[in-house]
């Protein structure tokens, strides 16, 4: 216990308010960057998926670049190649950027499988109903590739989440820049550094096991959203009426059908039948 007690020596009590507002930043790069990436990600897929060629090679060209270019090489073109060509972005908003655009390229790709995995005849049966495209996309083919395409979208937030801590080579403020101040304060490399390491992990961790359960929840068809529940929970109001209705309908001419004809077709002519001629036979061959 000594030896362990004697290993951590950095004062962190001392450091908790800036590694609170490193952990605040951090989060901030993931959600805005996300958010931006998923836009820029799915308008990419759709220019993928356009019928005007020019449209398709355009995002073709987008996706294959950024993603053979490293992200870090892209931060410092974000960051260092815009300020020398005369535009300079703040460091939240080119580590935002680089993420983006770095992102967006990979999304594009499983946003367009997911799209493509939708078949056909969906669009064909909204076609059928009167459907324009817009409505036949956001109503028939979107929730559909949102299924398909929520793994490889989760696997993409808590990679962004990690990949926040190459901002560091910008000095963004976020936990890995904090974790190198304090080393350079405290000359304890690696025990900062295990301890940043560990609140990554406690980000990322419950992060992607919260993510599972979502995508567990929506592949079995249970809604999310309110409104997706409120529209359930009528539908099956409406049903439940309709079972009731028939039920009611069914018991009472099934009752009168049986039990009027078949009591009288057998109980008259088969009494009489069976009692009379046998009867008389016996009686007269006495």
């Amino acid at each position: 216990m000594s030896d362990l007690a004697g290993f951590f020596e950095v004062p962190w009590s001392d450091y908790r308010p800036d590694l609170l507002d490193a952990l605040g930043r951090t989060l901030s790069y993931t959600a805005v960057s996300f958010a931006g990436a998923v836009l820029l990600g799915l308008a990419v897929a759709l220019l993928r998926l356009s019928r005007a060629w020019p449209a398709r090679a355009l995002a073709a060209v987008y996706t294959e670049v950024f993603k053979n270019v490293p992200l870090l090489a892209i931060i410092f073109l974000t960051y260092f190649g815009l300020a020398s060509a005369g535009l300079r972005l703040d460091v939240f908003t080119a580590g935002c950027l680089s993420l983006v655009v770095f992102y967006a390229a990979y999304l594009s790709e499983i946003f367009r499988s997911a799209i493509s995995g939708v078949h056909a005849g969906q669009t064909e049966a909204g076609e059928a109903l009167g459907l324009g495209r817009a409505g036949i996309f956001g109503h028939i083919i979107l929730p559909q590739a949102v299924r398909q395409a929520l793994p490889g979208t989760n696997t993409m937030l808590v990679d962004l989440l990690k990949s926040t801590s190459l901002l560091v080579t910008v000095s963004a403020a976020e936990l890995m820049s904090e974790g190198r101040l304090i080393t350079s304060a405290t000359f304890r490399a690696l025990e900062v550094y295990l301890v940043v390491s560990a609140v990554y992990f406690a980000l990322c961790y419950p992060l992607s096991q919260l993510l599972l359960l979502v995508e567990r929840k929506v592949r079995a068809g249970v809604p999310l959203s309110p409104w997706r529940r409120r529209r359930l929970r009528a539908a099956r109001a409406l049903l439940g009426g309709d079972v009731i209705t028939n039920t009611g309908v069914d018991a009472g001419p099934n009752t009168g059908t049986n039990a009027g004809p078949n009591t009288g077709t057998n109980a008259g002519p088969n009494t009489g039948t069976n009692a009379g001629p046998n009867t008389g036979t016996k009686e007269a061959t006495a």
